[in-house]
């Protein structure tokens, strides 16, 4: 039995109710297109009030910049597209070079043990808990020390999400009746996940190199953490570990992130509920584990059958199993361990000592991101979300309290309002507030505003939330506030039959493509994903109204019409956007686009675009046909490029850059991901011999100039 890989497109699907919305009453929808940004620069009219306390780096959300109702023009990006490839290489364009930066295992702290990247059987557990770990995503850089606008000296927050196949040596070691055998092993998964914070310093020659003045630390599956806002103290959060229910243990699948005016950096737990066992009869299991998918069928991780194993401390394995014990109650056992998962977990990464703190106030959910507006004095702060799975929601919190940069409280994501959004066939869109004694969110269905964010999910449904198609990274535009979001595929989008009742075609979501595969039904629907984007009613980031439209379809180039709705051709074609990601700068008006994909993996491995925003609202209609239903499409035009293609089976993802905009990290995540330890299918990036490592570029143009323009 070999140790199981998780990818984002075979995610565990969670029970979901039925959304009964007849296809024929989805007629003709109105999908902008966009077009390119001239470049031209403007000021604002939003207030900014710049700080050097107020950020680590000023590259913030602020107001300023490209003026939003600039006229539209030609591109500004400054490069040619490099070409669609399979090679097991990370390619860019001429003039660009790339370093290869903290790859799994890289010793950050402690006795700073060795890596071995030959044989993974030398790694031990307790030189996993002072490296990087595995399965590198979202990522931000904060300026050192903190306050400044250093482009040279930075602690980099990176995620690990998961972890592969080459952690060990295969086979692992399970018993006959599928159970584990080995706590050494356990205790390296354990350490692979979770967030690494590493201090980045650059040399007189450009190269980045780790240094550790004290502030590179790791953060794993067993590091304790604070449960914080309306959830907390709740009998929700109760175990046998936190019998007040205000504590709990690590963080896990984290994805993408987020950051706040405070210098502090939000990592989000996604697909949470694969590593939790509940052995009940499923139609006896609570809706927080049903709704969740958490059950019999999980990962396959079979951590919690070390349950009692000599070597444990403080049930550290038995944690997984969240069946109710015989004769137990809450206090006593594990049945609510997984509902300390699923959160937003904020992290200090200028104070090593300070406890990592899960702010519930911001819901429960497969949190793939946590991306705050901007940063304008005398505005309440959003925080946009998305939920990644099939037929799931977009979310945003919002402060109680405006922003004030004289004046900053720690703890505002605490306090404030979560809402879901409801898009509308004209292009207008609601947020509905999760507020428990609100429409529908009442007793018997809930009894406090814990089991609302608890049931996040649950309270999302009856509020009559939009399904969409994997909602992932949120993005916004500094020049204009806007939020955008990647939906990155959903093979169940209007697919008739049981899943059709659940995930029908609507304005939102309007692109389905029967393959006519009887062999891979998850080669139908939308399987190249798009990416959506809103603009606040005033701009308010508090707003609870919005228009909306499509920004891109990903396709194949020479896919028909029906799929090909932003006429992609082969310098700009991908597939399933995953990662969302603007240059900070105004000025500089990019965006850049992730994938993590399958449907194109046959002609390019995973690849990074950039592309010029334009606004919402700013083209004309293509039509397209799907079935009997017409929908208006988004052709797009030449401004999006390929800048970056990744090694064999990788993810591109995780992005971000120093504040001078002369070097961009980027992560590449599970290279050769479907080979092992004994027959890897990549050896990037230590070359022949070597086992395959995710790993952290930092790419600098070779004149010194700005990245991508």
């Amino acid at each position: 039995m070999t140790l199981p890989i998780t990818k984002k497109h075979t995610a565990i699907e969670p029970e979901q109710p039925v959304r009964n919305r007849p296809l024929n009453d989805v007629l003709e929808v109105y999908i902008s297109r966009r077009n390119v940004l001239l470049g031209g620069l403007g000021t604002a009219a939003a207030a900014f009030f710049p700080s050097a306390l107020l950020l680590a780096r000023d590259d913030s959300n602020s107001g300023g910049g490209v003026d939003p109702e600039a006229p539209l023009g030609t591109s500004i990006l400054g490069f040619e597209s490099v070409p669609t490839t399979l090679a097991d290489q990370v390619t860019v364009p001429e003039g660009y070079s790339v370093q290869v930066l903290i790859p799994w295992g890289t010793p950050i702290t402690g006795s700073f043990p060795a890596f071995d990247d030959t044989n993974a059987a030398n790694n031990t557990s307790a030189k996993q808990a002072q490296q990087s770990g595995q399965q590198h995503d979202g990522m931000y850089f904060f300026p050192f020390p903190v306050g400044s606008n250093s482009s040279d000296n930075g602690l980099l927050c990176v995620n690990h999400e998961n972890i592969t196949n080459y952690l060990h040596t295969n086979p692992q070691a399970f018993d006959a009746s599928g159970n584990r055998t080995s706590a050494e092993e356990v205790r390296k998964e354990l350490a692979a996940h979770g967030i690494s914070v590493v201090q980045l310093t650059r040399d007189g020659s450009g190269q980045w190199q780790v240094v550790d003045t004290g502030f590179n630390r790791r953060i794993t599956l067993d590091t304790p953490m604070t449960l914080s806002g309306p959830a907390a103290g709740s009998g929700f959060m109760v175990t046998a570990f936190s019998n007040d229910g205000r504590a709990t243990r690590g963080t896990v699948n984290n994805c993408a992130h987020g950051f706040t005016p405070w210098n502090t950096y939000l990592t989000c737990e996604e697909n949470f509920a694969g590593y939790f066992l509940d052995s009940t009869e499923s139609d006896r299991l609570p809706r927080n584990k049903s709704r969740y998918g958490i059950g019999p069928a999980f990962f396959g991780y079979e951590w919690h059958t070390l349950a009692g194993e000599p070597s444990e401390t403080n049930n550290q394995f038995r944690r997984f199993d969240t069946t109710p014990a015989v004769g137990a109650t809450a206090f006593d056992d594990f049945r609510n361990e997984a509902n300390g998962y699923g959160w937003v977990v904020e992290i200090d990464p200028f104070d090593p000592s300070s406890t990592p703190i899960k702010r519930t106030a911001l819901g429960r959910f497969a949190h793939e991101g946590c991306w705050p507006s901007r940063f304008i004095a005398g505005q309440q702060l959003a925080f946009y979300m998305g939920d990644d799975s099939s037929g799931e929601y977009v979310y945003k919190f919002v402060t109680a309290d405006a922003f004030d940069p004289a004046n900053l409280d720690r703890d505002m994501l605490d306090n404030g309002t979560l809402y879901v959004a409801r898009y509308n066939d004209d292009g207008t869109g609601e947020w509905l507030p999760l507020v428990f004694g609100r429409g529908p969110l009442v007793a018997p269905a809930f009894r406090s505003q814990a089991g609302v964010l608890v049931n996040t999910r649950s309270a999302a449904d009856l509020l009559g939330a939009t399904p969409m198609d994997r909602p992932e990274w949120t993005a916004v535009n500094p020049a204009n506030g806007e939020f955008y979001l990647t939906l990155t595929n959903n093979s169940g989008r209007g697919i008739a039959g049981d899943r059709q009742a659940n995930q029908p075609l609507d304005a939102a979501n309007p692109r389905m493509y029967d393959s006519g595969r009887d062999d891979d039904p998850d080669s139908d629907g939308n399987v190249n994903g798009h990416i959506i984007r809103g603009r606040e009613d005033g701009d308010n980031p508090a707003a609870t109204t919005f228009t909306w439209d499509i920004f891109l379809f990903g396709a194949r180039a020479d896919a028909p019409g029906v799929v090909n709705l932003s006429g992609l051709t082969e310098d700009n074609q991908f597939s399933s956007p995953d990662g969302l990601w603007f240059d900070p700068r105004e000025d500089r008006g990019i965006i850049w686009i992730q994938t993590d994909d399958s449907a194109i993996s046959d002609i390019t491995n995973n690849q990074l675009l950039a592309a010029v925003p334009g606004r919402v609202g700013d083209g004309g209609p293509a039509t397209a046909t799907s079935g009997q239903q017409t929908f208006i499409g988004a052709p797009l035009g030449t401004d999006l490029r390929r800048f970056l293609v990744g090694p064999a089976e990788c993810e591109i993802t995780g992005i971000d850059q120093t504040p001078d905009g002369r070097t961009l990290f980027v992560n590449v995540q599970h290279p050769g991901e479907d080979g092992d330890a004994a027959n890897p299918t990549s050896t990037f990036p230590g070359g022949v011999g070597t086992l395959p490592r995710s790993a952290t570029l930092a790419i600098t143009k070779d004149d010194g100039g700005v990245i991508g323009t």
